[in-house]
């Protein structure tokens, strides 16, 4: 198996309101790849997808529980105004801060927010970690 991962897919409570929360709250551009009940996000060489709750539970055969997953998604912004401005529009579109933004042990910025779906997302500035022209992390 290649070391990589393609799309990642939130299975989301109200498909409408979360498509809300991302394109006209956060300002995202969808694919045109999206369709009626999947939207497609690129994030530079990788996809978040949108997915109606109950069908990501028919398709995985599973059913989700409530609760936190064990998974977050992360955000890093350019510097620490960013991580205040992004945490500051989340929780105007609903999103509940987790945890406001502070000074954090390992040396950088971050907090952390539940969108309106559940998912635990951290937004972060990072001083030690380097992104290419394009916004991509760049790993030694």
């Amino acid at each position: 198996m290649r070391q990589k991962i393609n799309i990642i897919t939130l299975g989301v409570k109200d498909y409408k309101k979360s498509l809300a929360f991302f394109e006209k709250g956060l300002g995202w551009k969808k694919s045109s790849a999206s369709q009626d009940d999947i939207a497609f996000f690129p994030l530079g060489g990788m996809a978040m997808a949108l997915y109606p709750r109950d069908l990501l539970e028919k398709d995985a055969t599973v059913k989700f529980d409530k609760g936190y997953a064990g998974i977050t998604l992360a955000y890093n912004a350019k510097n620490e105004k960013e991580v205040d401005e992004v945490l500051d529009t989340v929780k105007k579109l609903g999103a509940k801060i987790i945890k406001p933004a502070a000074k954090v042990f390992w040396g950088g910025y971050s907090g952390y927010f539940e969108d309106i779906d559940g998912h635990l997302w951290e937004v972060a500035h990072n001083p030690f970690l380097e992104f290419d022209e394009k916004d991509n992390l760049v790993l030694p």
